[in-house]
């Protein structure tokens, strides 16, 4: 059978004009074309020839003797050539890009963007991509707790967090109560290994470990104090959503980091406002 979005090792079955024919050995009845200017100097009928499989402009299926980015079932990171009304074209390295439909986009692309994609066949048996990876990714990844990782942010659930492609190829997962920063589809993101659950799947987070996250949160507290000439104009009870847009953390790590400062005689903190000493 001759598989599309596949490579194959085919034989060569009739020469032509415009190239030679390819099919499985024992099945000459279906064969597909390898173009001319594909076509090894010296082949001979019976030779066998590793050929891509994919669709001509005129919706045709042809052989290509050049490698793409990847074929049916694997992820690559693409190029983005064009946006049209009917989705993205991506380059996977042939004379013709694949279809990114808009239904199979986790977040809106554009031109010259680079996003992690696998091919698939849709229900016309055409080649065409999808941002929705979740299914491609595996989960025996290599890495244990507090492990640096380096991963694509690909899609957002509400309920659970930011999916990561760690290493584009594992499971990972930035949770909800992780979310620091400006974080959004589409990043490169580096971060901490969390937790490594049963099945291999990896919560990770954007923050150093406890002892050393305090160190930074404190810093970063008297760079905002210095931001406001020394004092802040509230004090340590305040809310979650002032904290989190002023200095980007969660109220149980701006409180550590506030005690430590306290301890080390670094500020002076009332109900009405926090003071740099």
């Amino acid at each position: 059978m001759i598989e599309l979005g596949k490579t194959q090792a085919l034989r060569v079955l009739r020469i032509k004009d415009v190239g030679v024919y390819l099919g499985e050995p024992g099945n000459e009845k279906v064969s597909v074309l390898l173009p001319k200017r594909q076509v090894p100097e010296g082949t001979k009928i019976g030779n066998m020839l590793d050929v891509f499989i994919y669709r001509d402009s005129e919706d045709r299926l042809i052989a290509t003797r050049t490698a793409p980015k990847l074929e049916v079932g694997q992820m690559a990171e693409l190029e983005v050539r064009e946006v049209t009304k009917i989705g993205a074209f991506l380059d996977i390295g042939l004379e013709r890009d694949v279809l990114l439909p808009y239904k199979e986009q986790t977040y809106r692309v554009k031109a010259g963007d680079r996003c992690l994609a696998a091919l698939y066949t849709d229900r016309s048996a055409r080649l065409a991509a999808t941002m929705k990876i979740y299914p491609y990714l595996t989960a025996d990844s290599p890495y244990q707790k507090d492990d640096r990782v380096t991963g694509r942010v690909y899609e957002k659930s509400d309920n659970w967090g930011l999916f990561v492609a760690v290493d584009n190829q594992y499971m990972g997962l930035i949770p909800t109560r992780e979310l620091f920063g400006d974080v959004r589809l589409g990043d490169v993101v580096e971060a901490r290994v969390a937790r490594v659950h049963e099945d291999g799947k990896l919560d990770l987070s954007l923050r150093e470990r406890r002892e050393n996250q305090m160190d930074i949160d404190a810093q970063t507290i008297l760079t905002v104090i210095d931001e406001y000439d020394g004092v802040l104009p509230f004090g340590e009870k305040v809310s979650p959503e002032i904290i989190k847009r002023e200095f980007n953390m969660s109220k149980n790590a701006f409180k550590r980091a506030l005690g430590h400062l306290l301890k080390a005689g670094a500020v002076e903190i009332t109900e009405k406002y926090i003071k740099r000493k």
